[in-house]
């Protein structure tokens, strides 16, 4: 079992999430996030007065599989968030899981994750 966490640009949700779900996966989490990585700051106006912003927003994936789904998973996000000589498209990080219970039922490992 692996964790799939995936830290992209928000335009590129709704292209990602249509990948996952043409790959059946159905089951995913996703929440905002502010970071930085290579991009340069952006400066803005506010009422006038000029800043830079430090953090840029960020979508935050989260996919618990089973090690069968992996690559199909990566496969998908990178499809939709490369491009050639771009920049700042995002990470891809994969962690072993030691265990998922499913609350309801009770079942552990392969069998909660579903």
């Amino acid at each position: 079992m692996k964790m799939i966490l995936a830290i992209v640009q928000p335009e590129l949700l709704p292209d990602i999430k249509e990948g996952l779900l043409k790959a059946k996966i159905s089951k995913f989490t996703v929440s905002t996030a502010k970071g930085h990585g290579s991009e340069v700051p952006v400066e803005e106006v506010y009422r006038g007065i000029s800043y830079e912003l430090e953090l840029s927003n960020k979508i935050r994936i989260e996919i618990a599989v089973n090690d069968d789904f992996v690559e199909p998973i990566v496969d998908s996000i990178c499809k939709v968030a490369k491009k050639e000589n771009a920049e700042g498209r995002g990470k891809i990080f994969i962690t072993p899981i030691e265990d998922c219970i499913r609350i309801r039922t009770g079942q552990k490992g392969k069998e909660a994750i579903g």
